[in-house]
């Protein structure tokens, strides 16, 4: 097999970047239901400070997350410049708020990067990866870990 039908072949994957804190993250396409401007958000007590509420998504209370705070980079003071990703990940539906959605890009496995060992030591279970693309780095998130590590917090089930 050629490179190039390697690189053709199934180990490629599109990904849907957006943008937070300057930085460009990026998820796997096939867990993102829809993109939808900014909407406020309802609070709810006793939440990590990193879940900015939920809203109604056509009947569906959806949490929202704030992903510059679910990173530990601060709050996101948003305007309606900012959007909601809404993802499906594992059983999970969860709006995730971020500063713009940029661009779609496949990439293969071998201009992925394993993740840095300094974060491997943290709790950034949810990196999958650093893509290196044409100059820039993108940082891979794995939607069903980071909902995942949000369904285990128990104080967001006890304010549900």
């Amino acid at each position: 097999m050629s490179l190039n039908e390697h690189e053709t072949g199934q180990d490629r994957r599109q990904y849907i970047t957006f943008l937070a804190t300057g930085q460009e993250f990026a998820a796997d396409i096939m867990t993102i239901r829809e993109i939808r401007g900014w909407t406020d958000t309802t609070a709810l007590p006793h939440v990590p400070d990193y879940v900015r509420g939920v809203i109604n998504l056509r009947g569906m209370v959806l949490p929202v997350i704030d992903l510059k705070a679910r990173l530990g980079l601060g709050t996101t003071e948003a305007t309606a410049k900012h959007v909601i990703i809404v993802v499906n990940a594992g059983e999970r539906t969860i709006g995730i708020l971020v500063d713009a959605v940029s661009d779609i890009l496949t990439v293969t496995s071998a201009e992925i990067q394993s993740v840095p060992d300094v974060m491997r030591e943290s709790q950034n279970e949810y990196v999958e990866g650093i893509a290196v693309l044409d100059g820039r780095m993108v940082t891979l998130l794995g939607m069903t870990k980071l909902t995942s590590s949000f369904a285990a917090d128990k104080s967001f089930e006890q304010a549900a």
